[in-house]
């Protein structure tokens, strides 16, 4: 009965644009775990039993609160469900703030892309590839996936990318030259191809290429490496794009919401949360928003 019960859930979420593959996996074992106790509805101590499962207790948080989440969902109906407490904490560890990159290490990671490795379309994939995300704040994903279809006069169009969501990335002429300049020697290496960016095996880039390709470049320059530490990565240069517009936000409370709505939309962001991270990223921010609010209790205007 519980199989149904998860089975009705996950459609209905899927339907509002979620995908839900590890919480897929998660409630169908809850599932087969409460039909070997015999028991139809969620009870609160046989989720807990089965969240201890997991070795670490983030994960033990995890499972739980998909449980939770679906007996949320079902005790709407029937009160017989039970809801589980959150015996092991929160689900996420609280987000990093992003390693960002300055305009002068944006440029050397590009330059150097462009010198490293054979002379080969290699150096114009990635030294292009990074240069686009610096200049639009695109995901790696979202880049990797690009198709020739998606360089349209109005700009990049990012389809069904993360939340499922597409949207149009505007390209100031500059970029688009650039763009222009490496597809002219990338078309006749992959012909049958209409990925954008292209690996020498004349398949389109995967992540781990990318990651490996950024490692390379950032080792040249002694930035930092390895975990438990702050460090760049490819998504750097978006976080960096992210933190400039930040930085050349307008002065009036109008215009600063109207800003971050905007820069949220472009970013794809879900959540105008995700946006208001980056404040965090930068002391030049936070040094301002201090100001601002220290000029408001003086009686000064926000």
């Amino acid at each position: 009965m519980l199989a149904e019960a998860v089975q009705s859930y996950l459609s209905v979420r899927r339907a509002a644009g979620y995908a839900l593959h590890q919480v897929a996996l998660h409630l169908r074992s809850f599932a087969a775990y409460s039909d070997a106790k015999a028991q139809n509805y969620v009870s609160a101590e046989t989720a807990i039993q089965w969240a201890q499962q997991s070795p670490s207790v983030l994960q033990r948080a995890r499972r739980l609160g998909d449980v939770r989440r679906l007996a949320l969902y079902l005790r709407a109906e029937d009160a017989r469900h039970e809801i589980p407490p959150t015996v092991f904490g929160k689900e996420r560890r609280p987000r990093p703030a992003p390693y960002i990159l300055t305009d002068e290490q944006i440029c050397r990671i590009i330059e150097l892309a462009a010198q490293s490795g054979y002379r080969t379309l290699r150096r114009q994939t990635y030294s292009t590839f990074f240069a686009l995300l610096a200049c639009t704040g695109l995901r790696v994903s979202e880049a990797i996936h690009l198709r020739y279809e998606d360089i349209t006069p109005d700009g990049l169009v990012i389809r069904a990318t993360k939340f499922r969501k597409s949207r149009l990335v505007p390209l100031h002429d500059t970029a688009r030259a650039g763009l222009e300049r490496y597809l002219k020697q990338r078309r006749p290496y992959a012909p049958f191809d209409d990925h954008v960016f292209i690996s020498l095996r004349r398949k389109p880039l995967r992540i781990e290429d990318v990651e490996s390709a950024f490692r390379t470049v950032a080792d040249q320059m002694g930035l930092p490496r390895g975990r438990g530490r702050r460090r760049p990565t490819p998504h750097s240069l978006r976080h960096g794009f992210a933190v400039r517009a930040l930085l050349n936000c307008p002065d009036s409370r109008d215009r600063i919401s109207q800003h971050m709505l905007m820069l949220s939309t472009y970013l794809g962001h879900c959540k105008a949360e995700l946006t208001y991270w980056y404040l965090e990223a930068v002391p030049d921010l936070m040094e301002s928003i201090a100001e601002r609010c220290e000029a408001y209790f003086t009686g000064g205007k926000p």
